[in-house]
């Protein structure tokens, strides 16, 4: 019985032994930073500040298989998690080859095909007090997002799946293509499509074109989408430009406009949001501030509102 006893221990040590090549170390990344940001209603009230701080760490791991594929994982440990489901925010798994291309199945907080380009002239309504944001398709947990091969040098074709799952207002799967050029130099331009599948009944199709242009110090560029539902009313265009200048390795500047219409309706006045940003890094801290102004937010006439962000990080 000993014997046994002994033989079965040292396989269950062999095998022990032999997985545990299998699991992988991985790295943690995070930053330390500080942000204030301000605000006023529509009728120019003062919102008073708000003060936060980053609250995120990343771990991330890979490398290459025997067979020539790679893989990366990557979970982002975040307080609040929206989802409810458990510390992990965004996290994903990367596996790719030149030969097959790259798939990344996203369990959190991954992009469609369309909402990975919906707007690429540095999100200026993404600031305090903007409403209406970047169009962009379904998107979910559990999400596929696969990148073709290159066929032609300086051309990338993406689809994604976003899955019915269990998402109580989702009607049903959505599925979006993009296609990209970058093989001038300085120039990225594509397009892509994709479908909103949130609402019974409201499935909308969703379009994006983009321009991107840098040529030395100043990059360019311009982004507009179309999203039509089945009620005319609900359909939106969001346009947006911006123009970056880089002032030297430490200093950057950029401004930006964004404007957003109701095209099936006549009464409603388009939403527009303009400012300016900045950031100056010296010795590893970084100062970073906005200063924003959104007009008829929500499509109400004669509305405006004003806010300023303020932000020091530290890289270590």
């Amino acid at each position: 019985m000993n014997n046994f006893k002994k033989i079965g221990l040292t396989a269950l040590a062999a095998s022990l032994v032999s997985t545990s090549v299998f699991a992988g170390a991985l790295e943690v990344s995070g930053s330390a930073s500080i942000k204030a940001a301000h605000t006023t209603t529509a009728l120019g009230a003062n919102a008073g500040k708000a003060f936060s701080m980053g609250n995120s760490v990343t771990f991330t791991g890979g490398g290459e298989l025997d067979n020539g594929m790679s893989v990366a994982v990557s979970f982002e440990l975040d307080q609040g998690t929206p989802d409810g489901n458990g510390p992990f925010y965004s996290h994903s798994v990367t596996v790719s080859s030149d030969a097959l291309g790259t798939l990344v199945f996203a369990g959190h907080g991954g992009d469609s095909a369309q909402s990975a380009v919906k707007d690429t002239t540095g999100k200026i309504w993404d600031y305090q007090g903007t409403s209406q944001k970047a169009l962009a398709s379904s998107s979910s947990n559990n999400m596929m997002l696969y990148t073709l091969p290159t066929l032609v040098d300086g051309v990338s074709i993406t689809t994604s799946y976003t899955p019915k799952g269990a998402e109580a207002t989702r009607f049903e799967s959505a599925v979006d293509y993009a296609i990209a050029y970058t093989g001038y130099e300085g120039l990225a331009v594509g397009y892509a499509m994709g479908e909103d599948t949130d609402t019974k009944g409201e499935i909308a199709d969703v379009e994006t074109m983009y321009a991107n242009y840098t040529i030395g110090p100043v990059k360019l560029a311009y982004s507009v989408t179309e999203r039509d539902e089945a009620t005319a009313a609900n359909d939106r265009d969001h346009e947006a430009m911006s123009i970056a200048y880089t002032v030297s390795e430490n200093i950057s500047v950029s401004y930006g406009v964004s404007e957003q219409a109701t095209p099936g309706t006549t009464t409603d006045s388009n939403e527009e949001v303009s400012g300016i940003t900045a950031s100056y890094t010296m010795g590893g801290m970084t100062i970073s501030g906005a200063m924003i102004d959104i007009k008829n937010q929500g499509f109400v006439a004669n509305t405006k509102e004003e806010a300023w962000e303020l932000g020091l990080s530290f890289a270590f």
